[in-house]
């Protein structure tokens, strides 16, 4: 089984900064990427950034120059550093993993973490 744990649940003022954080464990055979998306009120579901393994990385256009993802590698771990949020950026965020798991291509989500950007 694998499990995704998010950390970083956050309430910051227009302009501020949080880090998120995602740890992964179980039986994770090797990571393909590992990245998050973000889901606001009314809205679907869609990237914000993304680190494959060999440490190329994805950024949505709107978060370009502001969000930083990178990851230990020796922990299973990525984190999002996001600087100067937007109040349009309140969303529920999700980690998201793509690994092989026994040979198998899987894909598992967190459980979500709220970020809230108050104007």
């Amino acid at each position: 089984q694998v499990q995704l744990v998010e950390s970083g649940v956050g309430l910051v003022q227009a302009g501020g900064s949080l880090r998120l954080s995602c740890s992964a464990s179980g039986t994770i055979f090797s990571i393909n990427h590992m990245g998050w998306f973000r889901h606001a009120p009314g809205k679907q579901r869609v990237l914000v950034a993304s680190i494959a393994s060999c440490g190329s990385t994805n950024y949505a256009d709107s978060v370009k120059g502001r969000f930083t993802i990178s990851k230990d590698n020796a922990k299973n771990t990525v984190h999002m550093q996001m600087n100067s949020l937007k109040p349009e950026e309140t969303a529920v965020y999700y980690c998201n993993l793509d690994c092989m798991v026994l040979f198998t291509k899987r894909n598992f989500w967190g459980q979500g973490t709220q970020v809230t950007v108050s104007s």
